[in-house]
């Protein structure tokens, strides 16, 4: 995968967590969604992508990854709870929520303009 299907990786995933919290499934588990290595993007970051760990967008994509996904457990963690997150999952919102993700899609297009589209990222 390129870095463009990347972000859609991200955005696919952080999509179907939209959808289930809007749906009140309360079938997402905190702890499970904390795991920032489980999801496909993770798992490449984790595997694949590390032989880009000595770039400092490696590293901060990196960080902000991890920071997406205990952003997303705390919302599901407060859903279970009965709060109203719904503003705070709202597409084009300015929660935390959204700005970690955007950071999440910003570190992806920093590691792509870094290494150009010739490099792949191997899933």
């Amino acid at each position: 995968m390129n870095f463009d299907e990347a972000i859609g990786i991200h955005s696919r995933w952080k999509h179907r967590l939209r959808t289930s919290l809007a749906n009140h499934d309360l079938s997402l588990r905190p702890a499970e969604v904390r795991l920032d290595y489980k999801c496909v993007l993770g798992q490449w970051i984790y595997g694949a992508g590390a032989r880009f760990s000595a770039l400092p967008e490696f590293a901060k994509l990196k960080y902000d990854h991890t920071r997406f996904h205990m952003v997303a457990a705390d919302l599901v963690k407060r859903a279970h709870l009965g709060e109203n997150i719904e503003a705070e999952v709202a597409p084009c919102s300015n929660s935390e929520f959204s700005l970690a993700s955007a950071a999440v899609v910003i570190g992806l297009m920093s590691m792509k303009n870094r290494l150009s589209e010739k490099h792949v990222v191997h899933a």
